[in-house]
């Protein structure tokens, strides 16, 4: 009876010790794989950024309506384009965005839908995030409110996109979202949108929390920060 006890206790502190390392690895060790990661996608971006000789047409002049944009050539999957900054969640906040949404690229930072607009686009531009692990990117998602800034670039022009709706919860097969007009938005007419999408609850993925926003304005680089990010 002694040796069955001690067998099992040693079998139950061996367990306990698998799952503490589990644990530690799934909200420590991937955070911090994540940032780094994240880091090295904006560190490769900036310097794709500054080896670029070519500029696009004119951009607006800074606080103009949006216009359209110069043709952008077609995202690569997999690969970042663009900068993220979201003001509520923090000055220091900033995160790469690649295209598409399958695992691996979510691990490398924010994942937009492909076969939504690109970037100042007319149409919806849609991106993903995780809410828990490989970086909590949006782990503070509930934050966001109406006419919160989220900022964007492209290496050559900034896009402030102000929040209208959210955060709004719905279920992970409510594809409609991401539509070019989203139903439950409330817009009634073509624009240039921008989605947020992230799971909820915290720690889990029975649901969506979305937030909608639309472009409010574009400036060159050359120009300086967007207001938004210089407050």
């Amino acid at each position: 009876m002694r040796v069955v006890v001690r067998t099992v206790s040693e079998l139950c502190i061996t367990a306990g010790t698998v799952i503490v390392l589990f644990v530690v690895y799934v909200l420590f060790w991937t955070g911090v794989k994540a940032d780094h990661v994240m880091d090295d996608q904006i560190a490769r971006l900036e310097d794709r950024w500054s080896q670029s000789g070519t500029r696009p047409a004119p951009t607006p002049a800074p606080g103009a309506a949006a216009s359209d944009p110069p043709a952008q050539k077609p995202y690569k999957s997999g690969e970042p384009f663009a900068i993220m900054y979201i003001p509520r969640l923090g000055f220091t906040w900033n995160k790469p965005v690649l295209e598409g949404t399958a695992t691996g690229t979510l691990k490398k930072g924010l994942g937009h839908y492909a076969g939504t607009a690109q970037l100042g686009e007319k149409g919806n531009f849609s991106v993903a995030g995780h809410r828990r692990t490989y970086g909590d990117p949006f782990k503070n998602f509930p934050e966001l409110r109406r006419g919160d800034a989220v900022v964007l670039t492209d290496g050559t022009t900034w896009f402030t996109y102000r929040i209208d709706k959210g955060p709004y919860k719905t279920v992970p097969t409510d594809v409609e979202v991401i539509d070019p007009v989203p139903e439950k938005s409330g817009y009634s007419r073509t624009g240039r949108y921008l989605t947020l999408t992230t799971c909820d609850p915290e720690w889990g993925h029975s649901h969506r929390l979305i937030v909608w926003a639309h472009l409010d304005s574009t400036q060159p680089v050359e120009a300086g920060k967007p207001e938004a990010l210089r407050r």
